[in-house]
């Protein structure tokens, strides 16, 4: 008695899918993949034997906080545990479609699929999101729990409850969608999640989301391991949306080896590799993206912004210039090509670019404000201002419009209308680092250098990499005759750029006035060498205390 006891209870943990009220079992209860245990256990399976609910629920424990969350209450688990329960719940959901079906006299084929939309949509209050910002949205389980789902996550709980019920279901892609497929060969529909189980034909996909006339992996029936690396994008994408570069890395990355001919995975993946400064390998992935999907107007727009990176500019502007044959309305390609050609001092092109796009949004404060910074380069400061203000008067807290207007206000001998300009920008943005250094000359200017170092110093806190900040801590200090400071930045300025002449003269200088002559001979010689025009005063001063 005890041996059989002992058997039926570890028959009813490891077959989950056995039936004890019915007599027949699911039809996903022979896959090895309900009894896995992690995602490598699962990308070791045969693809019949993949069972996409166990694996999505794998994926939920692994990259979940609400699940992790649940693990560390009750203590270490060893692979699936907390997810067990929603495999339950969807087995039990089978079930009760079933019932349905038989109580309806149907065969579980496609005709199957009216109950299932009944049940999940209309019985059970299942409903979509328009978008998937939030990573935790995109769960099974979370799915499961809230009712409400994107367009992947509902279409991974249809296509979970068409294994158990034995369905021919497949998950479709096409760029930024995701559907449900019906094809048992003979007949064959579409299924819209997102619309109660709607159909729309296949003319309807391709027309709306711009497929590819080579399809690739477009409109095709997917299988569970690329149905799961359409997940992993997602997944990372929503990552990205958040912030959190470092799990968008590793999800994108897996979303890549899993389908590596889904366009939108090299392409999201490419925007994460831009954020960690790896430029080559986004270069490659945006070819890549390219290469599936040429008529991708934004992966053309993106692989530009990384060839200016890279300071390739004819290549920048040759794929912006392709973004825009493929999207004349695309303004924020018309605003990055516009940069590229000030960039090769081609202003004139460039004006036409943002005069381009305002036409197509004559209300964007950014255009203006991009305009006026074209003007600035060209030194036309009248015209800069006029620009400015239009910016202003559309969007009066935009703060590159009052950081640009406060340089044409230093340009007119305005002061005090330049230094409110600045404070303007900064009451927006507060980490400008621009405004910072320019309201810090404007005192240094005046010779109130405390106000001078105290705007200085929010630089360098902000981005204390910059040689030239320091320069300026170091000139701030000087004249208030705290040498020591100064040669501290100074020698900070020339850390980070050793060719700044202007550093080793300053430096030789606060040197000499601290009686420390050989190294301001030194660094008097350095400035020389590197083109500063030493002063003969200084020069003789420095020899003749060495003598």
């Amino acid at each position: 008695m005890k041996k059989a006891k002992l058997i039926t209870v570890f028959l009813f943990i490891l077959l989950p899918n056995l039936s004890f009220g019915r007599d027949e079992p699911l039809a996903n209860h022979d896959k090895r993949g309900i009894y896995a245990r992690s995602l490598e256990q699962v990308l070791r399976l045969d693809e019949e034997d993949i069972d996409l609910a166990t694996a999505a629920l794998i994926i939920s424990e692994r990259w979940s906080d609400d699940l992790q969350a649940q693990g560390k209450a009750s203590g270490p688990g060893n692979g699936l545990v907390h997810g067990r329960r929603y495999l339950t719940r969807l087995d039990n959901m089978a079930r009760q479609i079933q019932d349905r079906l038989e109580k309806k006299g149907l065969r579980q084929n496609y005709k199957a699929i009216a109950v299932i939309n009944e049940y999940l949509f209309d019985e059970l209050g299942f409903a979509s999101i328009d978008n998937a910002n939030k990573p935790e949205d995109l769960f099974l389980h979370t799915v499961m729990d809230k009712k409400r789902g994107y367009c992947l996550s509902l279409s991974i709980l249809y296509l979970s409850l068409g294994e158990r019920l034995g369905l021919p279901l497949y998950g479709v892609v096409v760029p930024s969608h995701f559907f449900v497929r019906y094809d048992d060969g003979r007949i064959r529909f579409n299924i819209e999640t997102t619309s109660k189980g709607g159909t729309a034909d296949d003319k309807h996909y391709i027309k709306k989301f711009n497929v590819p006339k080579d399809n690739g992996i477009y409109m095709t029936n997917l299988d569970n391991l690329q149905t799961l690396g359409c997940f992993f994008n997602n997944l990372g994408n929503s990552y990205d949306k958040v912030g959190n570069t470092d799990r968008a890395l590793s999800a994108l990355e897996r979303a890549v080896d899993l389908n590596p001919l889904l366009a939108e995975s090299r392409g999201n993946l490419a925007n994460v590799y831009l954020k960690f400064d790896r430029i080559s390998d986004a270069i490659y992935e945006y070819r890549a993206a390219l290469e599936i999907n040429p008529n991708d107007n934004t992966t053309h727009n993106n692989l530009a912004n990384a060839y200016l990176q890279k300071g390739w500019l004819n290549d920048a502007i040759s794929e912006y210039n392709r973004s825009l044959k493929l999207n004349p309305h695309f303004i924020e390609a018309h605003k990055n090509l516009a940069n590229a050609y000030c960039q090769k001092q081609m202003f004139d092109a460039a004006i036409a670019q943002l005069n381009q796009a305002l036409a197509l949004k004559p209300k964007n404060a950014s255009l203006y404000s991009r305009l006026g910074n074209v003007y600035i380069q060209i030194q036309d400061y009248e015209y800069a201002q006029t620009q400015y203000k239009k910016a202003l008067k559309i969007k009066p807290d935009l703060a590159e419009a009052h950081y640009g207007l406060g340089l044409c206000y230093n340009k007119f001998g305005l002061v005090d209308e330049e230094i409110a300009a600045y404070k303007k920008a900064l009451a927006v943005e507060p980490d400008m680092v621009a405004a910072l250094m320019s309201l810090g000359n404007v005192y240094f200017d005046r010779k109130n250098f405390d106000a001078a170092l105290k705007q200085y110093s929010k630089a360098a806190r902000i981005a204390g990499d910059d040689g030239w900040i320091h320069y300026n801590l170091a000139a701030a200090y000087s004249n208030i005759k705290r040498y020591e400071q100064a040669v501290a930045e100074y020698q900070k300025a020339i850390e980070l750029e050793p060719e700044m002449a202007d550093a080793h003269h300053g430096l030789a200088l606060v040197l000499y006035k601290l009686k420390k002559y050989e190294l301001a001979a030194e660094h008097i010689t350095k400035a020389g060498e590197l083109g500063f025009d030493i002063p003969e005063d200084l020069l003789d001063a420095i020899k003749d205390k060495l003598k």
